[in-house]
């Protein structure tokens, strides 16, 4: 009997994770909607943000991105189309590998990022602040 109950109250807590995880998307898709995005889209442009120094916006591989936003790389490649159309980001042969394809932010793609930032880390403090 205990290793059922355990056993339940580890896919209640899985449910749980799933539940906060699909309520978050819906917020922040929400959210962000106005200013042209979803929370895949910002989550991608946060990634590329991140690796942004003084040189200028960094340079990802779609494989790697693809890693980092937990996207197929066939759902993250017609992300990137869209935001490449929306002018927010390029996408170029890597150097180093010619098969591969890298993604950068565009000036516009960083200011829009700049932008939406706070209002997606609000959403984010208001969804995943375990005080409440």
């Amino acid at each position: 009997m205990a290793a059922n109950k355990s056993e339940r109250a580890l896919v209640d807590e899985w449910r749980d994770v799933l539940a906060l995880h699909a309520r978050t998307t819906c917020e922040l898709d929400r959210a962000l909607h106005p200013h042209g995005l979803g929370a895949s889209d910002f989550e991608v442009l946060d990634v590329l943000a991140e690796g942004a120094s003084e040189d200028g916006p960094a340079a990802w591989r779609v494989q790697e991105l693809s890693g980092r936003v937990h996207l197929s790389q066939s759902a993250l490649s017609r992300l990137v189309a869209r935001l490449e159309k929306d002018g927010l980001v390029v996408r170029g042969m890597s150097p180093e590998d010619r098969r591969g394809v890298q993604v950068k932010l565009t000036e516009e793609g960083l200011a829009r990022h700049t932008e939406v930032k706070p209002l997606q880390r609000e959403v984010l403090t208001r969804m995943l602040d375990r005080s409440s």
